[in-house]
């Protein structure tokens, strides 16, 4: 069973982090991607939207999936279902500028996807809300 790094290692990913990519994202502010997004844009973190259903989100544009960003991100905050994990990863890892980490949102889990990741050198971190990570390990900023 894959086991998520402590928590120093989600504490520096956090720090180094600028730029975070949240595969799924809704922009129906009810929706739990998108209050994420919005806290983590909060944060100072530049929200990337990934949904190829919507043109913006959050004043950011969006992209319809990982392989047309046009620049690098650090992290990619996944909000699919577990059977549509394997899809994300193929992308991540056709990616020109791979991300440092796949943070696979609370209540999803899929063991041989995070082991995948691990083996190509990207920090796979899973059943886990970036949100409540966050304000956990570093606190919240002032908006």
């Amino acid at each position: 069973m894959y086991q998520n790094p402590d928590d120093r290692v989600m504490r520096d990913l956090l720090r180094e982090a600028k730029t975070i990519a949240v595969f799924g994202i809704s922009d129906n502010p009810s929706r739990p991607s998108y209050e994420v997004a919005e806290y983590i844009q909060s944060q100072g973190y530049e929200v990337v939207p990934i949904n190829p259903r919507l043109d913006s989100v959050l004043g950011r544009k969006a992209y319809p999936n990982l392989l047309e960003l046009e620049g690098p991100v650090d992290i990619v905050d996944v909000f699919r279902r577990s059977e549509e994990i394997p899809q994300v990863v193929d992308q991540v890892l056709q990616m020109k500028q791979k991300p440092k980490a796949v943070w696979i949102q609370l209540g999803i889990v899929n063991d041989e996807q995070c082991e995948r990741l691990q083996q190509a050198g990207i920090t796979a971190i899973q059943d886990a809300c970036l949100k409540v990570e966050h304000f956990r390990l570093l606190g919240q900023k002032e908006a």
